[in-house]
């Protein structure tokens, strides 16, 4: 299989690390064209004497370090920096947080990945957990049509410290449940119950509320195309409860609006 043939098989993946590590969409896709560049422009820069997918993830995290780029493209803008707590995490906890939850890289891979020792990695992740335990709290609109996953999506969401505010089923739902209480987070199925869409209703809520969203599919690479817009935050059915702990806390970090649940009763 050619170089553009391995890269292609990862490269939704790649821009949804990229995405998280920086905030942004254009500013991680800034990362992962840098990558692309340095691969033609170097072919030994790409590693086939180790796992594919560990070799591409260990020349991003190298770039995304890297002083000449992050002088062009800063992986957390200014204002992000002054409003968000993630800005207060070192960058490699950041990174070694997203490799274990985002991506799901076992601790020896996410090590590779970061060139650290697996005892060191462990060490990372564990500080990654004590210091998003310590974010904020807010108010979680669900939107499922499968009721034993929205009921999985509920006990997680509670127990990382948030409050599910409602569980809607469609499009209709969604939309009244979210104008009768502003949610600090929104969790969406693509595909609901009566037909309608998810992408739809978050559309229709995002027009009077910039709020956080993380969409859920079984086909995230259909939304991962480069094409505007498209879903920020996306997880894969089935998922990973830490997957989707990793996630939340990253859409509540890079949020400039999300504000904890005490100051949303007051607002």
């Amino acid at each position: 299989m050619s170089t553009s043939q391995l890269v292609a098989q990862h490269l939704p993946f790649l821009r949804r690390y990229a995405r998280a590590l920086c905030g942004s969409q254009s500013a991680g896709d800034a990362y992962v064209t840098a990558l692309l560049e340095a691969i033609i422009a170097d072919p030994e820069a790409f590693d086939r004497t180790v796992d594919t997918r560990v070799s591409l993830y260990r020349l991003l995290t190298r770039l995304w370090n890297s002083v000449a780029i992050n002088n062009e493209v800063d992986p957390v803008t200014p204002a992000i920096r002054g409003e968000q707590r993630l800005g207060h995490i070192t960058p490699l906890v950041r990174q070694a947080f997203l490799l274990v939850s985002l991506e799901g890289f076992d601790e020896n891979d996410a090590a590779a990945v970061l060139d650290v020792p697996a005892t060191r990695l462990r060490g990372l992740v564990e500080e990654a957990g004590r210091e998003l335990a310590a974010e904020i709290a807010t108010d979680v609109l669900i939107i499922e049509d499968e009721p034993f996953i929205a009921l999985d999506l509920e006990g997680l969401v509670e127990g990382l410290g948030h409050r599910v505010t409602g569980i809607a089923r469609t499009h209709s739902e969604a939309v009244a449940l979210a104008r009768r209480r502003t949610p600090g987070l929104v969790l969406a199925d693509i595909q609901l119950a009566d037909g309608s869409s998810g992408l739809d209703a978050v559309n229709e809520l995002i027009e009077s509320v910039e709020v956080p969203v993380i969409f859920i599919t079984a086909y995230p690479e259909r939304f991962l195309t480069g094409v505007r817009p498209e879903p920020a935050f996306l997880i894969a059915k089935p998922f990973q409860p830490s997957t989707v702990a990793a996630v939340i806390s990253q859409a509540l970090f890079f949020e400039r609006k999300a504000r904890p649940r005490e100051q949303r009763a007051t607002a």
